[in-house]
């Protein structure tokens, strides 16, 4: 099936585009067994975990994230 001929994605706002892509996803995580998984998505999860694992890094807070985030976007 070919999606540009389903939903008018040229006419489509942002707003509407994200939704469609949540439903999609919603849709997705009800059958996440049956997903096939990435396999560059894959080994960033066993790098990240390998990672952990050895001190290269280590988790933060959500406000730590958040601070950092902010920083980084903050107008200077």
């Amino acid at each position: 099936m070919n999606a540009d001929l389903v939903l008018p994605l040229e006419t489509m706002t942002v707003a509407e585009k994200m939704d469609v892509i949540d439903r999609i996803m919603n849709d997705l995580s009800r059958s996440s067994s049956t997903v096939p998984a990435i396999a560059w998505h894959e080994e960033m999860l066993r790098q990240r975990a390998e990672n952990i694992q050895n001190g290269k890094d280590r988790f933060i807070t959500l406000e730590e994230a958040e601070k950092r985030i902010e920083k980084k976007i903050k107008p200077r």
